[in-house]
């Protein structure tokens, strides 16, 4: 299977745990296109900077519309305000962090 990594800039006032941002992408994605969408995507993340609200996922990559589209979605997690923004999409890492300066 194709992958496609994304390269997020999550935008909050107040600390965004890994976990709470992994049960809030799953959720958005979940409530936009059901359980069978959702599993369609294979979202996972690949890593988290808490310090500088940056997190790497991995999709498939005919699932990426299907991701950014629930991403837009995304205005909480738990009861803190967000919005998280995709700042690159590539097909590996290594491009990906080389063309992101989290």
């Amino acid at each position: 299977m194709k992958r496609r990594y994304l390269a997020l800039a999550i935008e909050s006032s107040e600390m965004i745990r890994a976990d709470e941002f992994v049960d809030a992408v799953w959720g958005a994605v979940s409530k936009m296109f059901g359980e069978c969408g959702a599993s369609q995507t294979s979202l996972s993340l690949i890593s988290f900077d808490e310090q500088k609200s940056f997190a790497v996922m991995r999709a498939a990559h005919t699932a990426i519309e299907m991701v950014r589209a629930a991403l837009a979605t995304m205005t909480k997690i738990g009861n803190k305000p967000v919005a998280v923004h995709v700042l690159r999409v590539s097909g590996t890492i290594k491009a990906l962090y080389r063309k992101t300066k989290p």
